[in-house]
Order: C-alpha cells, then structure tokens, then sequence
C-alpha cells in the first residue's frame, strides 16, 4: 500500500518527468517553420535531433549513477532546471548554433531525469506492486513525448507565434515541476555529499543476457520513433503534400503514445513473452512503414506508427522488467541509466544514418533500407524469446 506522503512524490515525480519528456519533443512539428526561417536542410534537421540523443546518453553515461549516490532529488531538481534552460534558449533570438545548443541542453536533461525519475517511481512503490511502478514510469516517459509534440503542432497551426507559445508554456510547467519536487520529492537518505564525479555505467553480470536483449528490442522501438520524429514533417510536406504541423506532431504523438499503451497492454503477460510478442509487432510495423514510404501513403504511414508504437511499449516495459526492477535499489539508478542510454544511442544512430543516406538516395529509399534492418534485428530478438519462453514453459503466463 502506497502511502499518502509517498503518493505525493509519485505525483510530483511522474510530473517532473511528464513535463521534462514534452519538452524534448516540442521542437519537433516545428522544424520545417526553423528550415524554411534560417534556410537548413533535411540533414541538419537530423543532425539536430541527434544532438539531443547524444546529449541524453552524455548525461546517462557520466550521471548515472548520481541519483544512486546522492540521492533521486537533487538528480530531478537538477533535471529540470535543465529543461527551463533549454526553453529559454529556444526563445531567444533564433539561429542555427542556438538550435544546437539548445537541443543538447535539452538532451542533459532528459538523460538526467529518464535514469533518476524511472528508479525514483520503482523506488516509491512495495516491492509486490514494483512492476506496476516500473510500466507508470516509462508510461510517464514515452506520454510526456506525445503530448510534446502534439500540443507544439497544434499552437504551430493555431497560434501567430509558433515558435514562442509552446515554449513559453513549457518553461512555466518546468518551474511548476520544480516546485513540486522541491515539496513533495523525498530527501535523499544516507546520500553522500554533492561530489560530481562522472563514472563509466556497469550492469550486474546477473542480468547482462536480459539487458542485451532488452536495449535491442526497446532500441528498435526507440529507433522507429527516432526516425518518424526526424523526417515525417518533411516527408508528409515534401512527398505527400501536407504541410500541417498538427499532423506531422500527430503522426510522432501515435508512435510514443503508442508506447504508452503498450505498457499497460504489457501487464498482462509476462515480461519475456510480452518482448517476444512485441518484436513481432515491431517486424510488422516496419515492413508497414516500408510501404508508406514506398507508396507515399498516409494511411500507412499512420498505422506503421501505431502498431511500431504499441509494440515498442510491450519491449520497453519487458526490457525495464527485465532489468531495472531485477536489481537491488542501490543499483537501480545506474542499470536505469544504462538501459536509457542504450534506447537513445539506437534512436540517434538510425535518425543520422537516414538523414546522411538520404542526401544521396533520398528520403524513400534511406527510409526502406531502415525498415529492412529493423525488421531483422527486432525479428531476431523476437525469434530468441520465443525459443526461451517456450523451453521455459508452453503456454504465456498471465499474471495480470
């Protein structure tokens, strides 16, 4: 049972990540209004996206393992205070190198709030309902990154100041988070003093196996998203017609809200057969998205997106379960941030290669040959977990 005082910081946790999450994606529906203002291409557009990836696996490599020393805390509050500075930079006077430095802050304070706020709600919860504290944190996670975007995209549409309003909004709901923290977060107990010292990510060889597994698959998931959010405004603009940033953040919002789903779809299987079910969606979704970029259609387009989506949240939450909530508390921070940082590096490495492949073959077919590679690399983890959970047992266990 979860206590009143303990209900307040999961509240004011999910929050601060809530909060943090959307602002990563806020610039997402507005990129072809910076392409068109300041005269960039498809590539830059990828190349700032991929900033910010790096900037989240930065900060989950040399911090992660903060929060397990000193505390959940000071990890959050300085997470947020990451995200204000972000949007503050996107509301200064617009250029490119501002863009890119305000994409790498943001990037810090994703990677600084995905590994704390994740083993911070897992922490928050008894140790029987710890599965249902690990599915509302990345439910959080990936729900923070469709409102983002969707919200960005309809202001872009609605309002005179695209690229003023969902800014401005996010920086007021980041000083809101940080008060809620600040009053409700748990103090750190028994943390050391604030000694910044970056140390290299390890994950207990207990779970190694798992962990593997579970970036690979999650990874997929986070790199179909990765690539949706990097070139679906300027594919819908400049191969389909439609230049509405509404639908260009509705189609990203499809893919992490997706995600969300997928989580509470999860908890109704065990973790290995949910990963192996959802590296089967995650091979459909790509062979669809192969086709939408081969036939140039919206329809499928928007399914790839929802069924890549879903799937990805069956991998994600089996890959948490798997991993993060495998360990002892005082190692949850660090394996949190390695299975984060893990998920980023696969959304940032495949949103580059399309970009560089698509300044010599173009968009569609750097596009079909992403959807090849993801369908055999989820088909194969997918493949593996089948064979174990059936050597293990014959039928799916349900324990939802």
């Amino acid at each position: 049972m979860i206590t009143s005082q303990s209900r307040g910081a999961v509240v004011a946790t999910a929050s601060a990540l809530l909060v943090t999450m959307a602002g990563t994606t806020v610039p997402t529906p507005l990129y072809s209004i910076y392409a068109g203002r300041l005269g960039f291409t498809g590539l830059t557009v990828t190349l700032l996206f991929a900033v910010y990836a790096i900037g989240v696996v930065a900060a989950l490599t040399a911090f992660g393992r903060l929060s397990d020393e000193i505390g959940r805390k000071p990890v959050l509050l300085a997470a947020l205070a990451c995200a204000g500075v972000s949007a503050v930079l996107f509301l200064l006077p617009q250029s490119l190198p501002m863009l890119f430095a305000a994409r790498i802050v943001s990037g810090l304070s994703a990677g600084l709030m995905s590994g704390a706020a994740t083993a911070a709600i897992v922490d928050l919860f008894p140790a029987e309902r710890r599965a249902v504290g690990g599915a509302l944190a990345v439910g959080v996670n990936t729900g923070g990154l469709a409102a983002g975007t969707l919200i960005a995209g309809i202001a872009a549409d609605l309002s005179s100041a695209p690229l003023v309003v969902p800014f401005a909004v996010h920086l007021g709901f980041s000083i809101l988070a940080f008060c809620a923290v600040w009053r409700f977060a748990p103090a750190p107990v028994d943390a050391g003093p604030l000694r910044i010292r970056p140390r290299k990510l390890r994950v207990p060889s207990s779970i190694r196996g798992a962990f593997v597994r579970a970036v690979l698959a999650g990874g997929s998931a986070f790199a179909v998203a990765g690539v949706l959010t990097a070139v679906s405004a300027l594919f819908l603009a400049q191969h389909i017609g439609l230049s509405s940033h509404a639908l260009a953040g509705f189609v990203v919002c499809l893919v992490f809200a997706g995600m969300a789903v997928g989580q509470i779809a999860a908890r109704r299987f065990a973790p290995r057969p949910a990963m192996a079910v959802g590296c089967g969606g995650l091979a459909v979704g790509a062979a669809i998205l192969g086709i939408a970029l081969g036939a140039v259609s919206l329809t499928a387009l928007i399914l790839a997106a929802v069924v890549s989506g879903v799937s990805g949240g069956l991998c994600v939450n089996a890959g948490l379960a798997t991993t993060v909530e495998a360990v002892e508390p005082a190692r949850r921070g660090e394996v949190s941030s390695s299975y984060f940082a893990g998920l980023y590096l696969m959304l940032a490495v495949p949103a580059i290669g399309v970009g560089a492949l698509s300044a010599g073959v173009g968009l569609q077919t750097s596009g079909l040959v992403f959807a090849c590679v993801v369908a055999l690399v989820s088909a194969v983890v997918g493949l593996v977990e089948a064979v174990s959970v059936k050597r293990s047992s014959p039928v799916f266990e349900a324990v939802g």
